[in-house]
């Protein structure tokens, strides 16, 4: 069913978007029709801006004796003597009082509270020292001593003009200081409290009640000096403000400004003595317009005629692809089909924006563990393949150089001082460029917490050899982890392979060399190619395959087993070893199977080897022999490690349902209980579980506040609380999004007396 384009409030926009366009020639030809009215409208908008400028000065002087009354108050509030303030147990109380008169208005953006000869300051945030306040706080023309000492010896309510105002963050903002002396009215006063207010406050309000206005608006205090300044179009030169400033009246005055001729409006406060000026171009009043009304009417119907039909199909054209991004967003969203008809009459932009925003957060969020995983699949399978463009770029890997291989890289876990330390090592291996070397290098984090993976892509140099190429590069990865942590690492080293394909042989090779190293001394480097190397037994098969294999069989990796197997085969089927001995060699791949099933656990795989296995079979039925008990193996570990990770998920699982209500649990405090690592506990919960961790903590949190909202009346926010969240407000809405309803109104669903006074607060 097509949708209804003409209930959405969007595609009745274009219409009028495209017909306003269509019509500026009409408007223009009808302004010239009324040129005689054009002296009566002049004066019928200067009353009207009169009056809405006498309207703007009631509501700021409103807004100003507000803030009178909020200093007055804080005056005499016993939360905010000088004792309360300064008493470490009673301090905390004070803040919270500043941050309670500072929500009382709107206009407020910071309240401060200064006791003369005080050497700190207070705000709804906190207490700062006067020196960290003048330094966080810097104006431009307002320098940290003159603050200090107005704040000390301000006598009556004194308005700063707008100034601008540099925060720690290194945002700047164009604010307002002003300062009341308390207790107001009194000839000693013992304190100042000073709101900061920006400029955009007074401005925009201003905007509200002038509406579409082009000109200028002016806010002066009682000495001519400009409070706010608030500019729609041209600004008046240095020389023509002084001169209009200082010889301004109340009412309505014509002047001519920059060379032209302008209308001048001004109200003056009775209250605080503060002058409110509209400055307007007298050509704002005039257009050019055609003198024949017959002529103004045939093209008024034309235009509205033709204009309306090209509206109708451009719009119609602009709107179709957005409905079908809001069809996409709603589905992908889970929107009710009920609700699909009345939601696309409104926010349809919006709507789009909020499903891109929360794609875009999801993918942030989980883009360094969809790197991992990835990264994490080709060390086990070295589908090269898989790399496509569209990862690359997401991922922003580049394998393009001609030599890869892997290293494994680990320490002791005494050495390790906690879970943000082996995240800053992640961090720094994350991605790691030796120019130097034509090298660079991208880390894996792996399942064992005391050890990572590290893919390492080069350009061999014509200089140097392949090995020694390696140990340079090497060595410049030690040297890295050296300068940045206080840990030396070991580290084993795969054989360098040109096909990429063939990673994960090196994945394999490496973890074999970190195993079998020579020396478990800190800082000990082991490479696979010395660890296999046997001069004098060439016609055996060599150290490397059985050492590939054996690691391959406790890895899982079948590819990679089943590889070393057809290729030790290979090399004895065309030796010209006798029969005898060939069978004697074959022993070696049986034994190195046999050892490492047993070192698995598998002890009854003994009893499952034939005894004339190897002597009454042909190479080929030896083979297909062999690589049954490898995939037997490998299918065995593939059965423990699911087994083991949905053991521990299950520990996982328990230990989150136990600290929920705790919030500081994230997915690395758990990963570290388990000695774990988080790309790993992340993966495997969400295959486990079938969502992820952080949808699961809030599934908890969610029915155990619901509960709390059906058998307590404690207020909402001390529920929140208890259950670990911090951001009451946020889960309020996250709370409405789920259910459809606000955390009272789900409660009054389910109290026969209706919802209590502290929900009622809440809301």
């Amino acid at each position: 069913m097509k949708p209804n384009y003409f209930k959405s409030k969007l595609f009745m926009k274009y219409i009028w978007s495209y017909l306003f366009i269509l019509l500026i020639p009409l408007v223009l030809m009808t302004i010239f029709i009324y040129q005689n009215a054009v002296s009566n409208l002049r004066s019928e908008i200067e009353q009207s801006r009169l009056a809405q400028l006498t309207q703007t000065k009631v509501i700021i002087d409103a807004r100003m004796k507000e803030l009178s009354e909020i200093a007055s108050r804080i005056s005499y509030d016993k939360r905010l003597t000088p004792y309360h303030v300064h008493d470490p147990i009673y301090s905390g109380e004070a803040i919270q009082a500043l941050d309670q008169y500072k929500s009382t208005s709107s206009i407020i953006d910071e309240i401060y509270l200064y006791f003369h000869k005080d050497d700190k300051i207070y705000s709804s945030k906190g207490l700062n020292n006067l020196d960290v306040f003048t330094s966080n706080v810097s104006f431009q023309n307002w320098k940290g001593d003159v603050l200090l000492q107005n704040l000390n010896t301000v006598k009556y309510p004194t308005m700063r003009p707008a100034d601008i105002v540099s925060k720690p963050s290194g945002r700047e903002e164009t604010m307002l200081a002003y300062l009341i002396p308390i207790t107001p009215n009194s000839s000693n006063p013992h304190g100042t409290v000073m709101y900061l207010i920006k400029e955009s406050e007074l401005t925009s309000l201003i905007d509200s009640i002038l509406g579409k206005y082009q000109g200028l608006t002016y806010i002066l205090d009682n000495e001519g000096h400009v409070l706010v300044d608030n500019r729609h179009g041209e600004a008046l030169s240095s020389a023509d403000a002084k001169s209009l400033f200082d010889n301004l009246s109340p009412g309505i005055q014509n002047r001519n400004l920059n060379g032209q001729e302008h209308s001048i409006v001004s109200v003056k406060s009775e209250n605080n003595g503060w002058t409110y000026v509209t400055i307007m171009p007298s050509a704002q009043f005039f257009s050019s317009v055609l003198h024949v009304r017959s002529f103004i009417i045939m093209l008024f119907f034309i235009v509205v005629l033709v204009g309306a039909a090209i509206a109708l199909v451009l719009a119609r054209m602009q709107y179709q692809p957005i409905s079908m991004l809001v069809e996409f967003a709603d589905s992908k969203s889970g929107a009710k089909a009920s609700e699909s008809g009345s939601k696309l009459t409104l926010n349809e932009l919006d709507r789009i924006r909020s499903a891109l925003q929360e794609y875009s957060s999801r993918i942030d969020l989980q883009e360094p563990f969809a790197r991992n995983h990835f990264l994490s699949m080709m060390l086990k399978y070295g589908s090269a393949q898989s790399l496509t463009p569209e990862l690359k770029e997401a991922f922003d890997l580049h394998f393009d150089r001609s030599h890869h291989f892997v290293m494994v890289i680990g320490w002791d876990e005494n050495e390790q001082n906690g879970q943000q330390e082996r995240q800053d090592l992640l961090e720094l291996l994350t991605q790691i460029e030796f120019p130097e070397l034509a090298a660079h290098g991208y880390g894996v984090e792996l399942s064992q917490l005391d050890q990572l993976g590290l893919i390492i892509s080069f350009n061999l140099s014509s200089t140097m050899d392949e090995i020694w190429h390696m140990q340079q590069i090497v060595e410049a990865v030690r040297s890295h982890m050296l300068e940045s942590f206080d840990m030396i690492p070991m580290i084993g080293v795969g054989t360098c392979y040109v096909n990429l394909d063939q990673l994960n042989q090196s994945f394999i090779e490496a973890c074999s060399a970190f195993e079998m190293r020579v020396s478990t001394d800190h800082g000990s480097v082991s490479y696979f190619e010395k660890l296999s190397y046997t001069p004098d037994h060439a016609f055996w098969i060599p150290n490397n395959t059985l050492l590939k294999l054996s690691q391959s069989l406790k890895q899982g990796s079948y590819d990679v087993a089943a590889q070393m197997i057809h290729s030790a085969i290979q090399s004895l089927r065309t030796s010209e070893l006798s029969a005898l001995l060939t069978r004697c060699i074959c022993f070696d791949l049986l034994n190195t199977i046999l050892k490492t099933a047993s070192e698995l656990g598998n002890h009854g795989m003994m009893q499952q080897v034939a005894p004339n296995m190897i002597y009454s079979n042909s190479l080929d039925e030896l083979e297909r022999s062999l690589l049954n008990l490898a995939s037997e193996i490998c299918n065995q570990v593939e059965q423990d490690n699911q087994k083991e990770e949905q053991s521990i998920i299950d520990q996982i699982v328990a230990y989150i349902d136990g600290h929920y209500t705790d919030n500081t649990l994230s997915l690395e405090t758990v990963a570290f209980e388990f000695g774990i690592s988080p790309s790993h506990v992340s993966r495997s919960f969400k295959d486990k579980m079938g969502l992820n961790f952080i949808q699961y903590i809030w599934q908890k949190r969610m029915e155990e506040v619901m509960h709390q909202l059906k058998m307590t009346n404690d207020p909402l926010k001390d529920i929140i609380l208890k259950v670990g969240y911090l951001d009451t407000p946020n889960f309020i809405r996250k709370f409405k999004k789920e259910t459809g309803y606000t955390p009272g109104q789900y409660r009054k669903m389910f109290t026969e007396g209706g919802a209590s006074v502290n929900d009622l607060d809440d809301e």
